[in-house]
């Protein structure tokens, strides 16, 4: 990790934006952050200056909207300040398409972790611009997490699972976990899916697809036993369910059973045989894991 994390907090007043501030402190973070709290106040079309030669004084409304924006960003910052006092909080806001504004502001920024509510504040909103939080998901440079929060302590061991398929993605995200601070007792559970291929006709290539098979399986367990040899050298304890199953049902039901508070998983596809099968898991867990999901990204 390093030295001081650059994190921007996407803020909106709801609930679920509420719950991604609680939830930060079940994230494992470290205690030097810059932290940018961004508040949009969405609009849809930019407002003309003027119509005709005649000014409109739509700009004195954006100000206004902005302003109010500000006010609430400033708020978030309060409450994080609190939960974190030796963390460098800021406070901007913007107006525009909420996701698109989350967006370029990381690109200006470039973050180490973008966090976002599961879903945007408007249901307006989201009827004409889709989940913000699935945006800014698919198209940010940075790790990503839709943060689903819980009411524990922030010292209380941590349930994490981690999805690992051999693929650079997921040894990223075994990295991001095994670099965090996790409170003593912390737990994590190594998630995998091997899905099962269907049987084909000709002799000669159900032969070639079954060694294919194996040797994947094999370079996947190699995959698996590194990455619990670097989260018990974490201080985490450590288990696995390795599974016959789609890799996404597989992450989803085991955080329901045992009961997880994150799940992180690799963003670019799972190992050859689930991409050959099902393609990337990212968006189908961020959009339905019952909890908290980081979505971890390869740093440059």
């Amino acid at each position: 990790m390093k030295d001081k994390m650059k994190i921007l907090v996407a803020y909106d007043e709801s609930e679920c934006a509420d719950a991604a501030l609680a939830d930060l402190k079940r994230a494992g973070l470290p205690g030097k952050v810059e932290a940018h709290v961004l508040s949009v106040h969405a609009e849809w079309m930019p407002a003309p200056t003027s119509m005709g030669m005649v000014e409109t004084g739509f700009a004195k409304y954006v100000h206004e909207w902005e302003t109010g924006a500000l006010a609430m960003a400033r708020r978030a910052r309060t409450v994080l300040k609190s939960s974190f006092p030796d963390w460098e909080i800021h406070a901007e806001a913007a107006t525009g398409s909420p996701g698109g504004v989350v967006l370029y502001r990381a690109e200006e920024l470039k973050p180490d972790l973008i966090v976002v509510g599961s879903h945007g504040r408007s249901a307006i909103g989201r009827l004409f611009l889709g989940s913000v939080s699935q945006k800014v998901l698919h198209a940010a440079h940075a790790t990503v997490r839709i943060a689903r929060g819980r009411a524990e302590e922030s010292e209380a061991p941590i349930r994490l699972i981690v999805g690992v398929d051999g693929s650079k993605g997921a040894e990223a995200a075994v990295n991001a976990v095994a670099e965090r601070h996790w409170p003593k007792g912390s737990e994590a559970r190594i998630v995998n899916g091997f899905p099962v291929i269907p049987a084909i006709g000709a002799e000669y290539a159900a032969a070639a697809l079954a060694e294919w098979i194996a040797d994947e399986k094999a370079r996947i367990a190699g995959a698996i036993e590194k990455a619990v040899g670097k989260l018990k050298g974490a201080g985490l304890t450590v288990s696995k369910a390795i599974k016959e199953a789609d890799a996404r049902h597989s992450l989803i039901e085991e955080a329901e059973v045992w009961k997880a508070d994150t799940i992180f998983i690799g963003a670019r596809g799972m190992s050859a045989i689930e991409r050959f099968m099902l393609g990337s898991v990212s968006s189908f867990v961020a959009g339905h894991a019952p909890c908290s999901v980081e979505v971890v990204r390869e740093q440059e």
